[in-house]
């Protein structure tokens, strides 16, 4: 990619990615994926780390690692085995697609190298290739993300035709020789039009230290996740600070509202075993993912909740009530529905919030003497079994 003319001179940006790197070496935070540069383990936080915080992924890592350690094991694997591992993080398709484009890496032998070789596996898009291929094999390829994005408008300014040439460098220097208000950013360039995505991606190839491209990738990131934040800048502390057009936070954007939905599941046991329905498989969302059967408002009847909790899928917040209830109480369950004991739904693909619904009521801790052995379907009495299906 041909990178684009920056309003910094060649001794400036040469001082500018001097300045990042020495602050990333000394740092950067200690995660797991840094210790090496292992292409299934950079792969892997990669594809978890899309949508997700570090903080919601570190313990779901080392988890899916210890069952699938390597890109090997992962092809072998069930899908139903790679969704239970995966249980939590959501956003199913990215298990889904890994684990499609780990049987192509194990039939070939051999991982993908070159970003335009990653970007044509399942589920790898043009930033995880570039980040993928920079990080575990040093190709010289920039990486554009929220974090980086936003660096880059704050760093260089929000108009990605206005520094071009002398004048421009000119207006630049002018602009920074007094310590500058507050500069609205633009609009993420998710909603931006593609040329200034484009423009996005051009600026950031032409920072670039080619000579450590993974590390100034992963420290642009860096800078952005716990220095260049979006609300809350620490400027004093940034490495870039006396490069920056901006210097500070935007004014708050206004943002749509959150949506607001309550939900009610029902919980029913059967000594230890717990009664679970199956999404059907070809559900828009979750597909053939395990959880609570769930209540329509005139099913609960009166009944006090075992338990409420919140919980947040995208934009939305759901207040959730779990009820106790008996099988022979539950009408119209038009899925598959069978008992499970701990042990065995623990390996199930469960859906995040049945998860959390089960660790909140204790369900998850499994005794000593539990049977690992095969759920069973539910049974009721002929003249309860005619709502179930």
């Amino acid at each position: 990619m041909t990178g684009c003319e920056l309003p910094l001179t060649s001794p400036q940006l040469r001082s500018l990615r001097r300045a990042l790197l020495s602050w990333y070496d000394a740092h950067r935070r200690d995660l797991p994926w840094r210790r090496d540069r292992d292409p299934y383990r950079v792969w892997l936080s990669e594809i978890m780390l899309q949508q997700t915080r570090v903080a919601a992924v570190l313990d779901h890592y080392a988890r899916f690692l210890h069952r699938f350690p390597t890109v090997q094991s992962l092809a072998a694997a069930r899908e139903a085995s790679v969704l239970a591992a995966w249980s939590g993080l959501g956003y199913y398709h990215r298990a889904r697609r890994m684990h499609q484009a780990a049987k192509l890496i194990a039939r070939a032998g051999k991982f993908p190298q070159s970003a335009d070789e990653w970007s044509q596996l399942p589920g790898i898009g043009r930033y995880t290739a570039a980040a993928i291929a920079s990080i575990a094999f040093g190709a010289a390829i920039a990486v554009v993300d929220g974090n980086v994005e936003r660096v880059l408008q704050r760093l260089l300014g929000s108009n990605p035709t206005t520094f071009s040439g002398s004048k421009s460098r000119t207006r630049w220097k002018r602009r920074n020789s007094v310590r500058r208000k507050e500069t609205p950013d633009p609009p993420a360039l998710a909603a931006a039009n593609p040329q200034s995505r484009e423009a996005a991606w051009q600026r950031a190839e032409t920072l670039l230290d080619r000579k450590r491209p993974g590390d100034f990738n992963q420290a642009m990131m860096e800078l952005g996740a716990t220095i260049c934040t979006p609300r809350a800048p620490k400027c004093l502390l940034c490495p870039l600070n006396s490069f920056c057009h901006s210097r500070g936070a935007p004014p708050p954007l206004a943002c749509a509202g959150r949506k607001r939905k309550e939900l009610h599941y029902a919980l029913a046991r059967n000594h230890r075993s717990v009664l679970l329905v199956r999404r059907p498989t070809d559900a828009s969302l979750m597909a053939g993912m395990w959880e609570l059967p769930a209540l329509a408002g005139d099913a609960i009847n009166g009944h006090a909740p075992l338990l409420r909790l919140r919980h947040a899928i995208t934009d939305t917040d759901y207040r959730v009530a779990v009820f106790a209830l008996m099988a022979d109480q539950l009408q119209n369950i038009a899925t598959d529905a069978r008992w499970f004991t701990p042990s065995q739904y623990e390996r199930l693909p469960l859906t995040g919030l049945a998860r959390k619904i089960l660790r909140r009521m204790g369900q998850s801790r499994v005794s000593a003497d539990e049977s690992n052995g095969e759920s069973r379907p539910l049974r009721l009495r002929s003249e309860q079994a005619s709502g179930l299906r």
